[in-house]
């Protein structure tokens, strides 16, 4: 028996200058820790309602990045005043600096599970109350602009009713691509090359491999890229902590009656996949999570676990 009940369901939501570097070795779409945050921070708006894990579908990414003029030039971000003038400090008026910060506009669809038993009265009432708050939210630190509506339906629960509800569900994702957590990919190819430690198998799965090929009948060199199984993109998955300190030991902290922990940033493989390849509601949703005393903080997602390999390997293709 699933533990969804219900499903929020909030549909093309327009997203501007959201957070586009979300980790120090990365830039691109937001983590997915963003889209869990989001969700805690509706749930302590709601009243009586308990949320579950995330699903998210990208229907548009738009890098607010220039690329100049010429053959391998890196691109780089658009970046801006705010303020211009730094009027704002006194006897003093010249340009402000810049802020180094990578934005990116965004248009998703999110699927979040309610953990709660709903009627339809109920169902209404929590649409109208997600429509309400939306526009005074922040979603991976961008400003909401609007969405085309917010859907709540019940969620079967027997296995074949979950099954029909999603192959009608997924069709309505599309055009777009939800976002699964790999861990198995490293896995596999640090057991092709056991000197490989964890860092070498990603950077290896995510790097741009160019080879010279020689033509047998002309001897002509070309460079080839070779071309990577499946759409695989470096993704920041939570943090892991450096150090602990006592309430009140870190001068300036936020709150002095909190335990104080420096963390650094953890990376795994994702992958993008199209909603209809996908069988059951559970494969892309994402959850949060925290070992306390390992001091791991991370995002989970059971679409490896949820799917054959056989699959999964065909997924790569």
């Amino acid at each position: 028996m699933s533990e969804i009940c219900a499903l929020i369901h909030i549909d093309r939501l327009r997203v501007e200058n959201a957070n586009a570097v979300s980790g120090p070795l990365s830039w691109g779409f937001p983590s997915p820790t963003a889209f869990t945050g989001f969700s805690h921070a509706l749930e302590r708006r709601l009243t009586g309602v308990r949320l579950g894990g995330v699903g998210i579908i990208c229907h548009r990414f738009d890098p607010q990045v220039d690329f100049p003029a010429g053959p391998w030039r890196p691109g780089r971000f658009r970046l801006a005043r705010h303020p211009y003038i730094a009027g704002w400090k006194k006897f003093k008026n010249e340009a402000a600096a810049i802020v180094e910060e990578g934005r990116a506009h965004l248009e998703v669809s999110l699927l979040i599970a309610v953990l709660d038993e709903l009627d339809p009265e109920a169902q209404a009432e929590l649409a109208r109350q997600v429509q309400r708050h939306l526009p005074t939210m922040r979603l991976a630190g961008g400003a909401i602009r609007s969405q085309r509506r917010v859907q709540v339906r019940e969620w079967p629960e027997d296995a074949e009713g979950q099954r029909k509800e999603f192959r009608k569900l997924r069709y309505r994702l599309l055009p777009g691509f939800t976002l699964v957590q790999r861990d198995g990919l490293l896995a596999d190819l640090r057991r092709e090359n056991p000197e490989a430690d964890a860092l070498d198998a990603w950077l290896d799965a995510l790097a741009l491999h160019v080879a010279p090929v020689a033509d047998p009948e002309t001897g002509a060199v070309h460079w080839r890229t070779e071309s990577k199984p499946g759409w695989l993109v470096p993704l920041p998955l939570g943090y892991a902590t450096l150090a602990s300190h006592e309430p009140g030991e870190v001068a300036n902290a936020r709150d002095p009656e909190t335990p104080f922990r420096f963390v650094e940033s953890l990376y795994t493989l994702g992958q993008w996949l199209g909603p209809h390849r996908l069988d059951r509601l559970e494969q892309m949703l994402w959850y949060p999570e925290a070992d306390i005393a390992a001091g791991l903080y991370l995002c989970r997602n059971d679409y490896e676990r949820l799917t054959p390999k056989e699959e999964s390997d065909e997924q790569e293709e």
